[in-house]
């Protein structure tokens, strides 16, 4: 009877594991969720994916392998989608909200153009992507970058809604790597793995005065 109970309760120990909470990391590893670490939200299309390179080589990763280098607790989660338009990102922001990032880095708008999404119909999708992340509190930060009809550098549509909503304007994703051949896969596009490693590496340089380890450690 005494080792019936015993291997009961081992079932059990074994069962409640199985079915605990599990996310994916910014390498697409299935994790145990941990609720005490700060969520960085990275939102995009194929660059933010990481199309062209392993997972655990996006920038989402790289940036995750930086942060805990650094000391910094935070979890990234990849959301990026290959193709994604800004109208497909706030029809999936429901399954970002649920995460209440701390932090949300948006790189949306190049499919738009690609698709031929009237520049108003691109502003107010990412006006209402922006507005509800800032409502559960997070440090929203948007990428510039330059589409047809969205005005140039400080006048881009990216900048005015940067503006509007107090979130904070970072240069476009892609910058010192586009135009770059040894920092593109074949395509002549998409950055790999050394490229990214540039990406994660301008994203700190504007990220990380916002940062702290102080409020991010995990409880044992």
């Amino acid at each position: 009877m005494i080792i019936r109970r015993q291997s009961l309760a081992a079932l059990a120990v074994f069962a409640a594991a199985a079915w605990a909470p599990r996310n994916l990391n910014a390498a697409g590893q299935a994790t145990l969720e941990t609720p005490d670490r700060p969520v960085i939200l990275a939102v995009g299309e194929s660059t933010t994916a990481g199309y062209g390179v392993g997972r655990e080589l996006s920038y989402p990763a790289q940036l995750q392998q930086k942060l805990d280098e650094r000391g910094y607790h935070y979890r990234v989660v990849n959301h990026g989608v290959s193709g994604s338009t800004t109208q497909g990102a706030l029809a999936r922001m429901d399954r970002g909200l649920a995460l209440k990032p701390s932090i949300v880095i948006i790189a949306l708008g190049g499919n738009d153009a690609g698709s031929r999404v009237p520049i108003e119909n691109t502003r107010a999708n990412l006006g209402k992507l922006i507005s509800m992340f800032k409502r559960v509190g997070a440090e929203v930060f948007v990428t510039n970058r330059n589409l047809p009809g969205g005005g140039q550098e400080s006048g881009s549509i990216f900048a005015q809604l940067a503006r509007e909503y107090h979130a904070v304007l970072m240069p476009p994703l892609t910058s010192g790597v586009a135009g770059h051949p040894d920092l593109l896969i074949e395509d002549g596009s998409h950055p790999n793995a050394d490229g990214y490693t540039i990406i994660v590496r301008r994203i700190l340089e504007i990220v990380e005065p916002y940062l702290k380890k102080d409020l991010a450690q995990i409880r044992p």
